[in-house]
């Protein structure tokens, strides 16, 4: 794991630019028709061609064993500890739409879903709406004004197709409260259950809003019903600036990786971009006013959650394709990788270790691996570890760590 007193003691200036180009949920499980992966099966002649000229290695995002969601998954590759820096997925998704946070809040995410007749949930994602759905959903949520208790403000929304968010605001709230998400259809939403004393109070305030707010869209199909995951307050991480010496910036479609980044003090970059190559795009523009770029890839996490290999196939090729445009920008270091693993036979998250690249021509040691995939990966140079190395080993490359002791 990253040591950051060591590191705050080795960082040293230097004129280089790395780039962490992630592929949510990357990893993948081979199929039996051909013994291949997503990423194996891929027509990737730019990656493959990064992978002969760097070297592989395969990470935890979390521990042997673990599945890891989108949070950890994230600040283990930004190089922190997740079991120590554990952070909720609401003040992901708030502090990604730019909502402004206080000490006295409680955030949640939340799902729009589908429930039938008997009120269990058919369909997690309401049938993956649209995001101007979600907004129209939120504002007839607003305007019935649903209040929980005096003293407490309750604050509702949208962020991205079926996601939005909620917040409490209020004193003596506490978030060790468990999600209403049962994670599988035919069953009813969980009821928010408090971990601890503290948190008790806040649960049954936000069972009162889920009460509410559910009566209010009850009729409004598909996305007739919510639940609530990731509540969480402001976790005050130590931020990039003042452990690593970088100054950060975060590229993404989805605000809730616009979130952890802009928790650990990247810059959220304005832009408009709908696909990879536009991405890569508002890259170019910032290109000269950042030492870091993070490049966030949504849908190949999407894909595999769906249980479509061929379409996450076919957002690693668009990645692929679009490289070229990222590769003239001449970064020092680029590491490509994934948050976790997502086989889209699973159709979900797993615990399996997650491929990783890292190509930096001036300072990588080779390793003649032909192609980039997982088992190439799993026979890298780099070896298998925790994804809280990778920063250290990107600065390193970068020519920004000073020499320890004498």
């Amino acid at each position: 794991m990253a040591n950051f007193t060591l590191l705050k003691d080795l960082i040293q200036p230097a004129k280089t630019r790395i780039v962490l180009l992630v592929m949510d949920g990357l990893g993948g499980l081979p199929r039996p028709s051909d013994d291949q992966t997503e990423l194996e099966a891929a027509r990737t002649p730019n990656l493959d061609r990064l992978a002969r000229e760097g070297c592989l290695g395969q990470h935890y995002p979390v521990d042997v064993g673990i599945t890891s969601g989108s949070g950890p998954g994230h600040l283990g590759l930004f190089g922190y500890d997740p079991i120590q820096y554990e952070i909720g997925r609401g003040v992901l998704e708030a502090v990604g739409i730019g909502f402004p946070l206080t000490g006295r809040d409680v955030c949640a995410r939340g799902n729009f879903c589908s429930l039938d007749a008997a009120g269990n949930i058919s369909d997690r994602r309401a049938g993956r709406i649209p995001t101007e759905t979600c907004a129209a959903l939120v504002k007839k949520i607003n305007a019935a004004n649903i209040k929980v208790a005096d003293g407490v403000e309750v604050f509702v929304e949208p962020v991205q197709d079926y996601r939005f968010v909620v917040v409490m605001r209020g004193d003596g709230l506490s978030g060790a409260i468990d999600e209403t998400d049962p994670q599988r259809t035919g069953v009813p939403p969980l009821q928010a259950v408090a971990r601890d004393a503290a948190s008790a109070r806040t649960a049954e305030l936000f069972n009162q809003w889920i009460k509410a707010a559910s009566a209010v869209i009850a009729n409004d199909h598909p996305a007739n019903g919510m639940t609530l995951r990731g509540f969480a307050t402001d976790p005050a991480l130590p931020k990039y600036k003042d452990v690593y010496g970088l100054k950060a910036g975060v590229i993404a479609i989805y605000p809730m990786y616009r979130g952890v980044a802009s928790l650990v003090g990247m810059d959220v970059i304005d832009h408009h971009a709908h696909s990879v190559a536009e991405e890569f795009e508002a890259a170019a523009r910032v290109w000269s006013d950042y030492d870091f770029l993070f490049v966030h890839v949504k849908y190949t996490d999407s894909r595999g959650e769906d249980g479509n290999f061929d379409a996450k196939m076919k957002v690693i090729e668009e990645v692929d394709a679009a490289l070229p445009a990222l590769l003239a920008l001449k970064p020092d270091v680029l590491v490509v990788t994934g948050d976790h693993s997502t086989p889209s036979q699973l159709k979900s998250h797993s615990w399996h270790p997650v491929p990783l690249l890292l190509w930096a021509p001036a300072t990588v040691r080779r390793d003649r691996s032909p192609s980039f995939g997982e088992r190439t990966s799993a026979r890298g140079g780099l070896g298998t570890f925790h994804a809280a190395d990778i920063m250290p080993l990107a600065l390193a490359h970068a020519g920004r760590l000073a020499k320890f002791g004498a």
